[in-house]
């Protein structure tokens, strides 16, 4: 008898090992290391005749994109979703990703047929969230199944006009031998389905587990596998979800899409400046607000910040919804730059709403909130605009037409914008737009009566 040939494949990151080790080399992880048998399939020849097709012979068509019936769901994915497409949505537990799929679902099975695969509840849980969001659609078809070989079976007899599968930790191939969830089975599961995706037309979603780093579970090809990454972000104390893509094949991966979770689902944000504001005022030390561009949408938010002598140890510096090492680059030019010495302070920068920028056009507007909370002085009702440099000046940016438009339309008095974009900018004979070349000019402008 043949001896089984088995290696050791971390479940975090995907590393192969010959041998069982505690730590993985790959990821760091411990007692992350699971053996698995090694199904060998036998080498085939390459068929003859086979031969590779010159490029300008190559036919190609427009495809055309079906509306998921969410406005937001659609930017995300470029303008709606492409037949035959991958999709593959992550997010903490939690979070809403079955609920945003479901109510996908429903909105499609009014035109279409769609398949709802899960392998983690049972058809009566599926009814009586649907029936939380008022989803009664005939053509919704639910299966709760975790063989992908019935799953294949089913839609070969049924051509849906979507396939949803939550989740592809969850599913199997009968001829693997190794337990759901495993390296092998989600690499060859997503392998099987994206097969199924692009010979049958039918778009797939599948739902994807995260680790404790808020990485997709499993082994990295899976990423590499699909046409499309959505990130599903937002944190348990707001009822804000972002949508975000990571890789798009058929769109960009700059865009958000903003809902807010109600009882009866998640609702579409059509205002998420409005929203990201909330209460700011003018009047409180210490907040400024920023216009930041995510993809084409300008974004108003709020920066909060806090400077309160130091009274034990250290200064503590503590950034949420921004990079903690860019706030400490801001802080090192507001001391050498404009001379306030924060040495004995606490610092303390909020991003209002939990949403999380990375864009440096918030750099301005940081060192504005700053100050303002430093000197105990209220900022005019200026929305701020602007890169800052280690040498002290502000950096020009992008779209700034785009931003300062934003501004305008949700009634602010002015921007402070860098000196370099200001030939660009058009507003209205009411609206106050003032240009900067450094830190210290911009300090000054803010504070002026």
């Amino acid at each position: 008898m043949a001896k089984v040939k088995t290696r050791f494949f971390c479940q975090s990151c995907g590393q192969e090992s010959p041998r069982w080790l505690g730590k993985c080399p790959g990821c760091g992880e411990w007692n992350t290391l699971v053996e698995e048998v090694l199904e060998r399939s036998t080498a085939k020849r390459t068929p003859s005749g086979v031969k590779a097709t010159p490029l300008t012979e190559i036919q190609i068509r427009e495809e055309e994109r079906v509306s998921s019936g969410s406005q937001e769901l659609n930017r995300v994915l470029g303008g709606g979703i492409v037949p035959g497409s991958f999709v593959l949505l992550g997010g903490e537990p939690g979070i809403g990703k079955s609920t945003l799929l479901l109510q996908t679902a429903g909105l499609l099975a009014k035109v279409m047929d769609v398949l709802y695969i899960t392998g983690e509840e049972s058809e009566k849980q599926i009814k009586l969230r649907a029936e939380r969001l008022g989803i009664k659609e005939s053509r919704l078809h639910i299966l709760t199944e975790t063989r992908l070989e019935i799953v294949r079976d089913v839609v070969m007899v049924m051509q849906p006009g979507l396939l949803i599968v939550d989740s592809i930790q969850t599913m199997v191939l009968e001829d693997l031998q190794a337990a759901a969830g495993s390296v092998s089975q989600v690499r060859e599961g997503a392998a099987f389905l994206m097969r199924l995706a692009k010979e049958e037309e039918i778009p797939v979603f599948l739902v994807g587990h995260v680790t404790k780093e808020g990485a997709i579970a499993g082994p990295r090809v899976l990423e590499h596998i699909v046409d499309t990454v959505l990130y599903f972000e937002g944190d348990r104390h707001h009822v804000y979800r972002l949508l975000r893509a990571v890789k798009n094949r058929f769109g960009s991966t700059n865009e958000i899409g903003v809902f807010e979770m109600h009882e009866d689902g998640l609702v579409e944000v059509s205002n998420p400046s409005k929203v990201f504001l909330g209460e700011n005022s003018s009047t409180a030390p210490g907040s400024s607000v920023a216009v930041v561009m995510e993809g084409s949408r300008p974004l108003l938010v709020e920066i909060q910040a806090l400077v309160t002598p130091t009274t034990y140890g250290p200064p503590r510096r503590t950034a949420t919804g921004i990079d903690y090492n860019r706030i400490l680059m801001l802080l090192a030019v507001l001391d050498k730059k404009v001379g306030f010495h924060l040495g004995a302070q606490d610092v303390f920068i909020n991003i209002a709403g939990g949403i999380r920028i990375e864009e440096p056009g918030v750099d301005l507007a940081c060192i504005a909130a700053i100050a303002s909370s430093l000197g105990e002085r209220p900022l005019k009702r200026y929305a701020l605009i602007g890169e800052v440099g280690l040498t002290g000046e502000v950096r020009g940016i992008s779209q700034i037409e785009n931003r300062v438009k934003e501004a305008v339309k949700l009634g602010f008095e002015g921007c402070i914008v860098p000196q370099i974009n200001f030939s660009a900018v058009k507003a209205p004979g009411n609206f106050t737009v003032i240009p900067v070349k450094t830190v210290e000019e911009a300090v000054r402008v803010m504070f002026e009566q």
